[in-house]
């Protein structure tokens, strides 16, 4: 199997990719490293993408940045708008275009997080995305073309990032990252459509 593993250069890409190499034939791609270029806030970079890689047999985006963590009372639409362009706008493009080199029965997993189940301070940004995102894969999962699957994996917070966001998430339980990475071996060589995978 031919895989596009979208922010393999990231804490969670490079488990999935130490997960999936020794049996998955990978592409990797990201901002400013990998196999191929590609900025998930421009349309015109995933087309391109797509057009230089041909024919896939899944696609995984691990990619995430840009949501805006401010307090409610700080918050502008203009904001919210920025925090979706990457990880809701630019995993919808993903899919969109994806699914035009996918081959029949082939996957597309996406990527939130527990921040819009397990809420925290100034987090009503990545609340959106995330519920957003896993919206659009439940719905989505019922309209695939072809036999396309569609899933998406909600990890814990990591234990690699335990220091990073220690203000952030208080007493949160952490995930270690080898745990993440299964869920997405699931999502590709399983064969449920339209799941969110907690990883807890």
């Amino acid at each position: 199997m031919k895989i596009l593993i979208i922010g393999a250069s990231g804490t969670i890409g490079c488990a999935i990719v130490q997960e999936l190499k020794r049996d998955t034939q990978l592409v990797s791609a990201n901002y400013q490293s990998g196999d191929y270029r590609v900025d998930l806030a421009n349309s015109g970079s995933i087309v391109t993408l797509f057009k230089q890689i041909g024919q896939l047999n899944g696609i995984v985006c691990a990619a995430s940045r840009g949501v805006i963590f401010k307090p409610l009372i700080e918050m502008t639409t203009e904001d919210y708008l920025t925090s979706m362009q990457q990880k809701l706008f630019g995993q919808l493009r993903l899919v969109l275009e994806g699914i035009k080199v996918l081959s029949d029965h082939s996957s597309i997993t996406l990527t939130t997080g527990l921040m819009n189940h397990d809420f925290v301070l100034n987090g009503s940004a990545a609340a959106l995305v995330n519920h957003a995102v896993e919206g659009f894969v439940k719905a989505a999962a019922l309209d695939m073309p072809r036999g396309i699957r569609i899933n998406v994996v909600s990890p814990a917070l990591l234990e690699e990032s335990v220091e990073k966001y220690a203000e952030l998430c208080p007493g949160f339980e952490p995930v270690s990252s080898a745990k993440v990475a299964r869920a997405y071996r699931k999502s590709i060589y399983g064969i449920q459509s339209g799941q969110v995978y907690h990883v807890t």
